[in-house]
């Protein structure tokens, strides 16, 4: 069986997802064009809408003891906190030391409660930022790049990369973290020609699962930076404009995929675990 044959709608009725996260709780959450934030039950079969910031939800990330969601909204080039249990928003930041944010687009904490957030800049112009912020919203400028539209990312196992989405090199590049938390050396870790990539995961065998606006397929990046197809649905019917993507599942091999040129969460069974983000820790 094909990977596409294992892929299947697993909540409709949402507002174009250009974002997904998973809830220690196997609950799945998204963000939808107009504001919403969505969580859907761990089975598929209720999606309810938490809250609206009015805006535009990119990027979302859960807080270490998962009681916060940190939202990235680009409608409002701000990033807004989450209380899980509540579901009260307040604001988190605008930007950081000297620079507000005019597409803030994804964030991933690490384990010491910091929290990177990718600063896309504009479109066409290689401006892209990350910022860094303790718990409290307090941040500054961490890579001052420039990237070419900074979009997901995603941490390595040992925490010793950050690797980020450059959608219009087309590639992902990383960055070393220092053991200070500073940033170091920058490359390219992959390059994807005639794609736009967005969303990354990490396997529990370490290949980096990057998916893509356009075409409509996720890649697999071995530890040795060898590029495969994972999936590919040239229809674009099940995976549409695939953007962000997260692990989940009872035994943690399921991909959700959120699909921002359609209305629904797509989930893999890939039967492959992926590598728990600290959230899940």
């Amino acid at each position: 069986m094909s990977v596409l044959q294992k892929t299947t709608v697993f909540a409709d009725g949402l507002d174009h997802p250009e974002c997904v996260a998973v809830h220690r709780d196997g609950s799945v959450w998204a963000g939808g064009e107009a504001g919403q934030i969505y969580k859907i039950t761990a089975d598929g079969t209720k999606v309810e809408q938490v809250a609206n910031t009015k805006g535009f939800i990119l990027g979302i990330a859960f807080s270490p003891d998962s009681s916060w969601l940190l939202v990235c909204d680009s409608g409002n080039k701000c990033l807004w906190r989450l209380d899980t249990t509540t579901f009260q928003l307040t604001a988190f930041a605008k930007g950081g030391g000297n620079h507000s944010f005019n597409i803030p687009n994804y964030a991933c904490f690490d384990s010491k409660g910091n929290v990177y957030v990718s600063e896309s800049g504009a479109f066409r112009q290689i401006t892209g930022k990350i910022l860094k912020f303790d718990a409290h919203g307090n941040g500054a400028i961490w890579s001052d790049g420039p990237f070419n539209f900074a979009n997901g990312m995603a941490i390595d196992a040992k925490e010793e990369y950050l690797y980020v989405v450059c959608s219009f090199t087309p590639g992902i590049e990383r960055v070393e973290i220092r053991k200070d938390g500073s940033a170091g050396k920058r490359e390219i870790f992959a390059t994807l020609p005639e794609s736009v990539p967005d969303g990354l995961a990490f396997d529990n065998h370490g290949n980096l699962l990057t998916s893509c606006y356009a075409p409509n397929k996720i890649y697999s990046i071995s530890p040795d930076q060898n590029v495969s197809v994972l999936v590919d649905d040239w229809e674009a019917h099940t995976l549409s404009n695939p953007t962000n993507i997260a692990f989940g599942g009872s035994n943690f091999d399921e991909l959700f995929v959120a699909n921002i040129g359609r209305w629904h969460i797509a989930k893999i069974s890939l039967g492959i675990k992926g590598l728990k983000l600290v959230c899940h820790l």
